[in-house]
Parts: structure tokens; sequence; C-alpha cells
């Protein structure tokens, strides 16, 4: 059967990266335990290539932050379409991400996340 994937592409203020890996290792977890088969999420690290746009651009990053690029690997769509039912009505997440959209100190800012669901291309 052929994977489907959701990627994403999020600024996280350079200060609070360590606290939101910390969340985030905590999130993948949910989203296995909810149907996904694989959850990475990447820091940027060489991102400026000449003649194109590139990540920091796309979301308008700011000198203070860091580019995290991730994606979840599913069975199909309708495995991610059934998790993404499950995962926000999981106890554990509002838990888990409250402290990072706090607004006296916003770590993870949803408006400025880059999401889209994929079908395969190339394998």
């Amino acid at each position: 059967m052929t994977k489907y994937i959701d990627g994403f592409v999020l600024p996280i203020p350079r200060k609070h990266i360590d606290e939101y890996k910390r969340v985030a290792e905590t999130v993948a977890q949910i989203w296995k335990e909810h149907g996904a088969l694989a959850y990475y999420e990447y820091v940027g690290d060489d991102l400026i290539l000449e003649g194109t746009r590139s990540f920091p651009d796309l979301i308008n990053a700011k000198e203070d932050e860091v580019i995290v690029f991730g994606w979840v690997v599913f069975e199909s769509r309708e495995a991610r379409d059934l998790a993404n039912l499950k995962v926000p009505e999981d106890s554990r997440m509002e838990e888990l991400i409250a402290p990072l959209t706090d607004p006296s100190r916003l770590i993870f800012d949803a408006q400025r996340m880059v999401y889209g669901g994929f079908k395969p291309l190339v394998l």
C-alpha cells in the first residue's frame, strides 16, 4: 500500500529549541499511538540555495529563530485523517501545547507554520 505524509515547516525561537524538542518528542509518541508509522523533525542547518526561495524567507523567520522541518508518515490518507481526528482530542496534547502557545512568550506560532498532506510521486 502507498504511504501518505503530512509535512510542515515552522520557526522556533532559538532560546526555546530545547523546550520545543522535549514537547515534540512526546507529541511524536502520541501521533504514533494514533496511527503514525513514523514522525520526524529536523532543525535547519543549510537553508540557502542561490536562485531559490529559502525556508526562512518563506515563513519570515527572525534572526533569533531556527527553522524546524518535519513530516509524519501514515499508511494512507485515511489513516492520516483518522489520526488528525484523534490527536487533538488526546488530553495530553493540550497539556503539552499550552506552554508553547502562551501569548506572553510565544514559542509556537501556528500562523507562521506551513503545512500540507502529500501523496507519493516518486518512490
